[in-house]
């Protein structure tokens, strides 16, 4: 595996594992539709969480959240409904981004909640 996908699926892991250590509820990871994919569906309340999970070894070239861009929030909402209904929910939906940051020995996780909102047509 390249080292940018092994650094990637480390961070999932961090992010899975500090959502579930606040309470949260992992339902997926890494769940797919079509081409798409959501790093983290999970549940806190009665809320359904989207979250997107950006991993850098360090933040030189800016902080991990500020790569998820208008087309990969578009392609998280397209996820969002295809879960949702391929699963039949009524759950209030929040978009998450988590960022995590390994370097210099040290593990940064900053959880933004409500990070994006979808548009309303």
């Amino acid at each position: 595996m390249a080292e940018h996908n092994e650094t990637g699926t480390k961070g999932e892991e961090l992010a899975a594992t500090f959502l579930a250590n606040k309470g949260y509820i992992i339902l997926e990871k890494n769940w797919r539709f079509k081409n798409l994919e959501a790093d983290i569906i999970a549940t806190i309340s009665k809320t359904l969480i989207i979250a997107e999970v950006k991993t850098r070894k360090s933040n030189y070239f800016g902080e991990p959240e500020t790569f998820v861009n208008k087309q990969k929030q578009s392609n998280l909402i397209k996820v969002a409904q295809s879960y949702i209904e391929r699963n039949n929910l009524d759950l209030e939906v929040r978009f998450d981004i988590i960022s995590v940051t390994t370097g210099n020995n040290q593990t940064t996780i900053n959880h933004i909640e409500d990070a994006f909102y979808p548009k309303v047509h």
